[in-house]
């Protein structure tokens, strides 16, 4: 008896002494979730119909460049819907040439011809496949973002079963419309030869426009905060680079000493610059942000590795630039469909009224324990005692984030635990009004109470972890804490109380009476 009890209080005082160590500091080792600390909470929606868009663009310009090296005539090539491109104006005697393109580089498009075209339609798996890319790229690009803004315990994911929607919340937050700015903008970058202007308006831009030309150009307007005035611009729409072709951005300063971003490219973004601005010396260059022309200067020699994109900037616009260039740009824009600002008093307030609920209801029990129970309450506090520690001491060691709806769960868990131990003291009374001996009672109750127990926490147990899986944060929060909650219970309920039995009421042999 004597070493079977050895091992047991061994194993309580090890799991006592690692909670309260992983605990402490309690405020270092638990962080606080958005509604405690105060933040955002948003929800945000990829808008995956233009991912595919973009990617059938990209298709689109390939598809002329090859037509063009193979010397293949045709009147036109234009995308339909999201998903289509048809190449119009094609040549019979072409038509094997087409073919071998098609089937070389555009595996994942399915074509067939009609009279003097060619219909490309991207199949639904790659389409699909590229839908699940592009959330997957925007839920990292915005960690990446959110990562370099310094925002502590961001919660970023995905969220519910559309499958397109993310989930970001930022506990800290105190100025919550550039973090938005930050977070959506797509920042995409790309250089584009100038063709014509500026132009006073878009309509004298288009009316500038050669017929030859109209499929390969695009008008894009600049902007005035960068440029001094609004004018448009008549420009290849093919990029010579993009922002996939950097490898770093940078705060840099111009040959006046203003804020400006510095930039440099990956080799192969290097070899593609260097061979057109080597090509087109004296020709004008367009620096493009988000469709919208950030500055236009003439290339004056060859430049490969490092550039500079000056404009008006004030210091924090050079930084945000720089943070959204780093990180990548969004593979398609972003959608926001809930938007919560929470201020740090509203969380502290959470924070007072949740610990007050707490500690009342925690005395309310051990007060109903003792009175109830006598000697065996006393058991029941210590164990529910303990189980608060363990519940501690395990969040902290994960570095859990506690959430309003988590000081619930724990709440919850508080009264789950003496559930437990009524179970099993009832248990031993009806034993004992049945004749049986009292350590025969204490046996067989904590026995047959067990089953019940386990199914009891099982069956929770399980619905949690369903909270956990569909829930958003607060509900994951309180999904977490009743979980652990749940398993903490077990051991203290069931195992602790039956050594603190057996400690108490062992070394008797002939006991007659226990109180309960």
């Amino acid at each position: 008896m004597k070493r079977s009890l050895g091992w047991k209080i061994g194993l309580i005082l090890a799991v006592i002494v690692f909670s309260i160590w992983m605990a402490t500091p309690l405020s270092e080792k638990i962080n606080l979730g958005l509604d405690l600390k105060g933040g955002m909470h948003l929800i945000l929606e990829v808008q995956t119909d233009e991912a595919i868009k973009i990617q059938t663009d990209q298709a689109v310009n390939q598809l002329r460049d090859l037509l063009k090296e193979a010397g293949v005539k045709y009147d036109k090539i234009v995308r339909k819907g999201t998903n289509r491109i048809e190449i119009v104006g094609t040549a019979f005697e072409d038509e094997g040439k087409i073919r071998d393109i098609l089937d070389d580089d555009f595996r994942d498009w399915d074509y067939s011809p009609s009279g003097n075209a060619f219909v490309l339609k991207l199949r639904p798996n790659i389409e699909m496949r590229l839908k699940d890319q592009s959330v997957n790229q925007a839920l990292e690009t915005i960690r990446n973002r959110v990562d370099e803004f310094g925002v502590s315990e961001p919660v970023i994911q995905k969220e519910g079963m559309s499958g397109d929607r993310l989930l970001v919340q930022l506990p800290g937050i105190d100025d919550p419309e550039r973090v938005k700015k930050l977070i959506k903008s797509t920042a995409m970058l790309e250089f584009k030869e100038v063709v014509d202007g500026p132009f006073a308006t878009k309509e004298e831009a288009e009316k500038a426009i050669k017929p030859e030309m109209k499929d390969d150009v695009v008008v894009l307007k600049t902007n005035p905060r960068r440029m001094g005035k609004l004018n448009y611009y008549i420009l290849k729409a093919a990029s010579v680079v993009t922002g996939k072709d950097l490898k770093n951005a940078r705060r840099s300063q111009d040959s006046y000493g203003a804020p400006a971003v510095g930039f440099s490219f990956n080799s192969q973004g290097a070899r593609k610059f260097e061979r057109f601005t080597s090509a087109n010396i004296g020709k004008r260059l367009s620096i493009v942000l988000d469709n919208k022309i950030e500055s236009v200067a003439t290339i004056q020699a060859a430049i490969s590795y490092d550039g500079i994109i000056t404009g008006r900037f004030t210091v924090e616009e050079v930084d945000d630039l720089v943070l959204i260039l780093r990180s990548g740009a969004l593979p398609a824009p972003l959608k926001y469909l809930e938007e919560r600002t929470i201020g740090p008093s509203l969380g502290a307030d959470s924070i007072r009224k949740g610990l007050m609920a707490s500690i009342v209801g925690l005395i309310l029990v051990m007060i109903f324990m003792v009175f109830y129970y006598k000697l065996a309450g006393i058991n029941s506090v210590i164990a529910l005692i303990l189980n608060l520690v363990i519940l501690l001491g395990i969040l902290a060691y994960f570095r859990a984030t506690l959430t309003l709806p988590g000081i619930a769960g724990i709440i919850l868990t508080i009264g789950m635990a003496v559930d437990a131990n009524v179970l099993i003291f009832e248990r031993i009374k009806e034993d004992m009004r049945a004749g049986k001996s009292p350590k025969s009672a204490i046996d067989s109750g904590f026995k047959k109470a067990f089953v019940t127990i386990f199914d009891a926490n099982l069956t929770t147990v399980i619905a949690a972890v369903f909270l956990f899986q569909f829930g958003t944060g607060p509900i994951k929060g309180f999904s977490v804490t009743l979980i652990i909650g749940i398993l903490a219970s077990m051991f203290t309920a069931v195992f602790v109380s039956r050594v603190i039995f057996d400690l108490i009421y062992g070394k008797k042999k002939k006991l007659k009476k226990i109180s309960i």
